[in-house]
């Protein structure tokens, strides 16, 4: 089944006058704004989910229509990342996966709405390096996800289900077209957020777009609708920051991979994301955290790909952080 408004397009434009953007002294302004899209490509056949996106959701990508007299209840929805697998493992390590459930009052019926990878985590987080193309492959590419029903043991039982307010029917409706357009033109997922230190005055070299960053746009939509919002708990989302000092910008995949003039810049790139390749066997994934190891340690050095464009960040201590941490609803 497709995922919900998923729209696919032949032929992908995008606003390149925001990426570099300068302040009146001529400077980079940080952080670099995530690109949006005119409309989404179709996925590439190569990439193959695990499990697949969004099974019980509607075919047509559709969201139901409310009445505008309904009152629809709002749910703040958390839970450990994989669950199903590893019960509350990752949940102990805090990291969770955050989504938005809906009650209509009228009909009695509930829902779930998620934004999440359509290829798995990793899928979206690191390439593969196929023999037949010269630059890294991504499958990277992220959605909204809109079905029926809330598993209630599943978001309860080691995360989280909490009321957070009430909306209309017609505020339901209006944020339904509000996700159709961000889904259009919010295409892919950025698992890292990037950081000069762990410090509250940290410049952000670039901001992450995932599950939560998702449900937090949706929070402040459904405010601006004048929606009232309130938690009894502390609401917190899991982050995962990666530090170094100021990044510097390298090209996309044709300045680099099919420049003859580039070609070091090309074969380190490739030598980089080595180690993070997909289905290692357990001696190989072994040794492979030894070369990762030393490539942002040691080397402190590595490459960010971001709004399809690559970025050199030379690293710093502690490197790579994986927090907790405290966002207030709106």
């Amino acid at each position: 089944m497709r995922p919900t408004v998923v729209f696919t397009c032949s032929v992908l434009f995008y606003n390149l006058e925001i990426v570099h953007s300068r302040g009146d002294d001529g400077k980079q302004e940080w952080p670099i704004p995530y690109r949006r899209f005119d409309c989404r490509p179709a996925a590439d056949s190569y990439c193959e989910a695990m499990f697949p996106f969004c099974p019980t959701g509607d075919r047509d990508g559709r969201i139901p229509y409310m009445n505008n007299w309904d009152v629809i209840s709002v749910f703040r929805l958390q839970a450990p990342v994989w669950e199903f697998k590893y019960g509350s493992l990752l949940g102990k390590m805090h990291i969770m996966h955050d989504a938005i459930g809906f009650s209509s009052a009228e009909t009695g019926r509930n829902y779930t709405m998620e934004w999440y990878e359509l290829f798995q985590l990793g899928n979206c987080t690191f390439p593969h390096l196929r023999r037949e193309t010269n630059n890294p492959f991504w499958c990277n590419q992220g959605a909204a996800c809109f079905f029926e029903g809330i598993d209630d043991i599943h978001w309860s039982e080691n995360g989280t289900l909490e009321k957070v307010g009430e909306i209309s029917g017609g505020q339901f409706n209006e944020m339904a077209l509000w996700v159709q357009d961000d889904n259009q033109t919010g295409i892919y997922y950025e698992t890292w957020t990037v950081r000069s230190d762990p410090g509250p005055n940290a410049t952000v070299w670039f901001d992450s777009y995932d599950c939560s960053q998702f449900v937090h746009r949706t929070y402040r939509y459904l405010t601006q609708q004048r929606a009232k919002l309130s938690s009894r708990f502390q609401t917190n989302y899991t982050k995962i920051y990666l530090y170094s000092g100021e990044p510097t910008y390298l090209g996309d995949d044709d300045s680099i991979f099919k420049e003859p003039s580039a070609k070091t810049l090309a074969e380190d790139i490739r030598k980089f994301y080595h180690p993070f390749r997909p289905h290692q066997s357990y001696m190989d994934f072994v040794l492979s955290l030894a070369e990762a190891y030393q490539k942002v340690v040691e080397e402190k050095s590595f490459y960010l790909y971001y709004n399809f464009e690559y970025w050199h960040l030379p690293m710093k201590s502690p490197y790579v952080q994986i927090t907790y941490e405290e966002v207030p609803l709106p």
